[in-house]
């Protein structure tokens, strides 16, 4: 089958993810800027969460773009990580709220774990369904930082108990490793 008809699917579900997130963000009472500062984790929180949903929706683009069609196991591995990233939102969320609380902290983390596994296994779908030698199995290579991402977020989950900012530290890190975009199946489809 077609990719447009999943493209869409999942651009709409993170729209109404990021939707979602902002809503969360509760505008205070007193209008002065002091009236801001108990807000900040709540902040921060969100912001790190719409880059690393930004980040999602740029790979899961660039990834498509890399292939022709889908198929049923395909769109399971699609929908196993748009379930993940559907609980940002209460993962900021709580993060937010409990000013960076280990256990907070490190639901977190572990919901970025099981999104960065998700995605893992919708790439591998995909390389399963066009075969070792297509263009998606090409420009994914290795997948370093994938690999790396995952074993940031295990570091992280733990360290949460011991230093909640150390753990969310860890967590920007791994945005950060990502916001400058994947350039291997650009590169790759341009060949």
């Amino acid at each position: 089958m077609h990719k447009g008809r999943m493209e869409a699917f999942s651009d709409g579900v993170l729209a109404i993810i990021i939707t979602i997130m902002v809503l969360g963000l509760a505008a205070p009472h007193e209008a002065t800027l002091a009236a801001l500062r108990p807000l900040f984790p709540t902040f921060v929180s969100y912001a790190l969460s719409f880059l690393l949903l930004g980040i999602y929706w740029s790979n899961h683009h660039h990834l498509l773009q890399a292939v022709r069609n889908v198929d049923g196991r395909v769109l399971w591995a699609n929908l196993h990580l748009l379930f993940w990233l559907s609980l940002f939102p209460f993962g900021t969320a709580w993060m937010g709220t409990t000013r960076f609380a280990a256990w907070p902290v490190a639901t977190y983390g572990v919901i970025q774990l099981l999104a960065a596994i998700a995605y893992y296994i919708l790439a591998h779908a995909l390389i399963a369904l066009h075969g070792s030698e297509s263009t998606i199995a090409a420009a994914l290579g290795g997948d370093f930082k994938g690999r790396v991402s995952i074993g940031l977020y295990l570091v992280a989950i733990p360290l949460a108990f011991a230093g909640p900012w150390l753990a969310w530290s860890l967590y920007a890190l791994v945005a950060v490793m990502w916001l400058i975009p994947d350039r291997r199946i650009e590169k790759t489809l341009a060949r």
